[in-house]
Parts: structure tokens; C-alpha cells; sequence
């Protein structure tokens, strides 16, 4: 890749040290403000940089006997050790936990100079850590046959797929979520292994660009649906409108036919695809956009209407405009609906899921618990963790709780990075954690 060419690097190198000095000089204050987090945040004024702020984690994956923090009450054990950057997790109706592992497409093409430096970033950020990786793309099954917490079978269950995230199990099919299409496979209960090919039920926005790639994936509480992550092409599309056509947005797939419309539309990075136990509402987390300044856009978690718009590129968070996009939408703007939950700037948060079981106390129950990836493009570090939101009668009902922590170490280095968070069988929470190549377990103390 680009980065690695001797001279690039020294270039780049020379380019993030003026962009953290113009970037510092232009920002004063860049901690997290609590205001913008909840219901109704109080969103900053605006600030566009040359080169956005960017501090990177450096990734140094966990030493024997760490693990990551959690909240009082509860304890935290590794369910597994030693994968190739598992992403996502789906329990399976007798208690196997599928842990979906996956790496980035092939990188898309640049189309700004800046993008070479961001491109750079990114890639330390989303990059490998504790030693030589495990291989990847592919799905493993994992069953704890004696209650332990640990799973003493580990196995290939689908290999050599495309960028995998989101699953989904329905009667006897199992979808899989590829960057490019969702396929349908048989699935028999007990099997630690599917060997069938499996069939295109739709195909997805992929490549050649293909810059927001995980597919998040939920059914519909009467199974008859597949609702679909879509994320967008780009920040505020520099790589034109066209390159957004049928993306940022949540498509409706009908599970039989594969044929699909688009459900919501103007969702910059939705993933986290959940439905809510109480109203049968579909739920996402977004990513929202960067480069307007640390503490600007707010990431969220909202319900989602059937046809609605939530404003990218043209606003965010409602009615507030972003300038850099061109031609302007007043029309969109104007039916841009309101987030219902902000999380923060910058969290990036890619797995949600609500808790309904027992194990864990009676406070977590009814509420989401949210993977927070973490920042790389503010001075001081956002996310990195995982988060509970409070319910109360389908709504969050409270802030958000630090429940797992100590992803970043006293130096400020990854240890790990949570993405997609699950319950088991027995009502545990279960969090990927995609560079410290670990499935975590948490149960009550």
C-alpha cells in the first residue's frame, strides 16, 4: 500500500506534524463536553481544517493475564483468544456463538491529497495488533461445552468470504452480510461447519470504492424482512453524488426474494442494526461525519421511520447545515429528522445490542449496550469502550454508563478496540474486539 513507500512515509510524516500543529493552534479545547451527549445536545460552532485533527492509538494488543475494566458488579473473561480481527457476534439458538471475523476491502482509489494522510491514519487505527494475525474473512463457531465461560470448541464454520459483519438466522436459513451481498446458507442445528455454497439472496453496494464496507444486518421480528447497514462512500461525498447511489442508508430486503427498497435513507454509517424489544422499533448507531471539528458531529443511536431522512450529507443532527456540500439541498434539509440519542463525538460507534436477559443486574435490563470503536481524528481520545443507555418505554431514559473500559492502557495505546457487542444463551454480554482478536464475556459478579 501507499504508505509503505519510504518516501510517502517520510512526506506524510512530515505533513501530520504540521497538520497536529495548524490543528492544535486552531483548537483550544478538545475534551468531550457532556452537554453534547443525550436527547437534546448543545452542538459547537463549526470549524473546517486543512488537515483535520488526528491522534492515533497505537495498537499493542493485550499481555498475558490483562483484561479490560468493567463496572462494579460484574466480571469479565475471555471467551476466546486468537482471532483474525473478529468484528461481529450472533448467538445461535442452542448457545454456539458465531464470531465473524473480517479485514477491509481492497483500498479505494484516492481522489484528494489529504486523503492520502487520512488514509494513513486510518490505517494504523483499524490495523492489527498483538503480534501476527490470525486469518481472517471468515466465521467461527464457538460453543462452551462445559458452562465455563470459555469455549473449548473452536471452528471454521464459513470461510473465504468477503469482508463479513452482519449475520442473521431465520427457521433454517442463515444470511451472512459480505461488503458486497447478503448470501443465504443452510443452517442444522449442532453442525460446527457449513460445507454447501451458499446462494445470492441480494447483491450490495461494494467496491471498486468502497469506503464505509461493514454491512450490518438484522431480521424482522416476524422474520420476513432483512433490514441492511448501507454506510456512505465518503465523508460528505468527494467522491461524488454517484458514488452514494443507494448508500447511507438502511435498505428493507425481503427475505424470500431478495427484492428491496430503501427503508431510510440519510444515515452516513449505520451499523449496530437491532430491533427494540418493547416497541418492535428498528434501532442503529451512526457514524456520523468529520472535519467540522472535535467536538462536531455528534455520533448517535435512533429509532428509524420507515422513509425517513436523517440529513447526510446535506445537515446534521436535523436542520444544521453543512456548508461543504455543494449543490446545497434546502428541500432535504427541511425533512431531516432528529437523531433521538447523541453519543458523543467521534466514539464511532459499530455494534448495539438490547438486553433482555437475566444474568446481568436487574439495572441493564430493557437498555442498550453500545461498542464504541474509539476516535482518531480528535487530540484527546473519544470512546474506546463500551457504553449502557437506559430504556424507559421503547426511549433511552438516562445517560449513558461506562460499563467496559481499559482498552487504552496509561500511555494511551490500544490494547483493544470494541466493535460489535452480543448476548449469549445464558444472558452474558459478549464484546468483539477486532485488535486485540479477542471475543470478551461479562457476566454479573
Amino acid at each position: 500500500m501507499f504508505f509503505r513507500h519510504p518516501h510517502l512515509r517520510t512526506m506524510l510524516g512530515g505533513l501530520l506534524s504540521c497538520a497536529a500543529t495548524l490543528s492544535l493552534a486552531a483548537c483550544s479545547d478538545d475534551e468531550p463536553d457532556p452537554v453534547e451527549i443525550g436527547p437534546n445536545p448543545k452542538l459547537p460552532e463549526q470549524s473546517q481544517f486543512f488537515v483535520p485533527p488526528m491522534h492515533v492509538a497505537k495498537v499493542v494488543g493485550w499481555k498475558d493475564g490483562e483484561t479490560p475494566k468493567v463496572a462494579d458488579g460484574l466480571k469479565i473473561q475471555a471467551m476466546a483468544t486468537g482471532l483474525g480481527h473478529p468484528r461481529s457476534i450472533y448467538t445461535l439458538p442452542n448457545g454456539d456463538v458465531l464470531a465473524v471475523q473480517s479485514t477491509a476491502p481492497e483500498g479505494e482509489p484516492v481522489t484528494r491529497p489529504k486523503d492520502l494522510i487520512v488514509g494513513w491514519v486510518q490505517s494504523f487505527a483499524t490495523g492489527g495488533g498483538g503480534g501476527k494475525s490470525a486469518p481472517s474473512n471468515r466465521i467461527t463457531l464457538l460453543r462452551d461445552a462445559d458452562g465455563d465461560g470459555v469455549a473449548e470448541i473452536s471452528e471454521v464454520f464459513l470461510d473465504h468470504l468477503n469482508s463479513p459483519f452482519g449475520v442473521a438466522l431465520v427457521g433454517g436459513d442463515l444470511y451472512v452480510a459480505n461488503t458486497d451481498a447478503i448470501v443465504r446458507y443452510p443452517y442444522r442445528e449442532g453442525e460446527t461447519k457449513i460445507t454447501e455454497a451458499g446462494t445470492v439472496l441480494t447483491e450490495l453496494p461494494g467496491g471498486p470504492i468502497d469506503h464505509h464496507w461493514t454491512k450490518s444486518l438484522v431480521a424482522s421480528e416476524d422474520g420476513n424482512t432483512l433490514y441492511v447497514g448501507v454506510g456512505s462512500n465518503s465523508n460528505i461525498t468527494e467522491n461524488g453524488i454517484e458514488a452514494e447511489k443507494n448508500r447511507a442508508a438502511i435498505w428493507e430486503v425481503d427475505r424470500q426474494s431478495g427484492r428491496h427498497r430503501i427503508f431510510a435513507a440519510g444515515l452516513r454509517n449505520p451499523n449496530g442494526l437491532s430491533i427494540e424489544p418493547q416497541t418492535k422499533a428498528l434501532w442503529t448507531v451512526v457514524n456520523e461525519r468529520d472535519e467540522l471539528g472535535p467536538n462536531l458531529v455528534p455520533d448517535y443511536m435512533t429509532s428509524v421511520k420507515d422513509g425517513g431522512f436523517y440529513g447526510w450529507p446535506y445537515s446534521y443532527y436535523g436542520q444544521n447545515v453543512d456548508p461543504r456540500v455543494m449543490p446545497q439541498r434546502p428541500d432535504l434539509v427541511a425533512k431531516a429528522i432528529v437523531p433521538d440519542y447523541a453519543l458523543s463525538s467521534h466514539v464511532a460507534p459499530l455494534g448495539m445490542t438490547f438486553y433482555t436477559g437475566a444474568n446481568l443486574p436487574e439495572s441493564y435490563r430493557g437498555g442498550a449496550f453500545v461498542g464504541e470503536h474509539g476516535s482518531w481524528n480528535r487530540h484527546s481520545f473519544n470512546g474506546y469502550k463500551v457504553v449502557f443507555v437506559p430504556f424507559r418505554d421503547g426511549k433511552p431514559g438516562g445517560p449513558p454508563q461506562d460499563v467496559v473500559t481499559g482498552f487504552l492502557d496509561g500511555q494511551n495505546q490500544a490494547r483493544g478496540r470494541p466493535v460489535g457487542v452480543g448476548v449469549d444463551g445464558k444472558g452474558a454480554l459478549l464484546i468483539a474486539d477486532d485488535v486485540g482478536n479477542t471475543i470478551w464475556r461479562v457476566t454479573a459478579q
